[in-house]
């Protein structure tokens, strides 16, 4: 079955403001692109300069997966198998909420992050000003993906993310919002986005669609 998920290319979206927070000049070149569905994201990030290591469940990929990207096939739910690090970043991008244990993963990966190394994610925020509407109204959707995805096993704010990634071995900063992508619903409002993007980084815990964090290692 062909995932749901996709690649995002408005210049607002968690995709595109993560590829733009992504310099292998800065970071370093050895990336681990960590549930990379169908490797959208991944193979971008190679022409950028990575290179780049995927990990996906054996289920989350097809044969149009990019060939010359490597990829260890893997549950995220078990134990991680041993992964070619260390890595200068650790991409995880729109998959803890996914995750029944996501601090057991975030533990495995500690050891494979670089001394100076950084994991770099986007994570939804329930606090958003539509997830919050939903609820006051009674309403709780079954959606396909966004924030009331039908796969996600949590819904968080901002706190909740801080605190997993603290007691997970991580300090993490919010480095940058995305606001609600409306042009994905209505392509005709997209100049909509431009709106929801700077009401996000004025009021970050009310209008932010997502948080992408930069995540360092605290000291063992």
């Amino acid at each position: 079955m062909p995932s749901v998920y996709s690649l995002k290319h408005s210049p607002y979206s968690s995709h595109m403001l993560l590829m733009q927070l992504l310099d292998p000049a800065q970071l370093g070149r050895r990336l681990l692109d960590v549930g990379c569905g169908n490797g959208y994201l991944s193979g971008l990030l190679a022409e950028k300069g990575f290179e780049v290591t995927c990990l996906e469940h054996p289920a989350g990929f097809d044969a149009s997966f990019p060939s010359h990207i490597p990829l260890i096939p893997h549950d995220l739910e078990q134990p991680l198998p041993e992964l070619p690090g260390p890595f200068d970043v650790i991409l995880i991008a729109d998959v803890l909420e996914h995750l029944r244990r996501p601090e057991d993963l975030l533990k495995g990966l500690w050891p494979y992050l670089s001394q100076h190394g950084v994991l770099v994610g986007s994570l939804p925020n329930s606090g958003n000003l539509y997830f919050r509407l939903q609820i006051l109204l009674g309403r709780f959707p079954e959606d396909d993906k966004g924030l009331f995805d039908r796969t996600h096993l949590h819904f968080w704010m901002l706190e909740n993310w801080r605190n997993l990634l603290s007691r997970s071995g991580f300090q993490c900063e919010v480095a940058e919002v995305s606001g609600i992508p409306v042009g994905l619903a209505m392509p005709a409002l997209q100049w909509l986005e431009v709106v929801c993007y700077y009401c996000a980084r004025a009021w970050k815990t009310l209008f932010a669609y997502q948080f992408l964090v930069i995540a360092r290692r605290k000291s063992s």
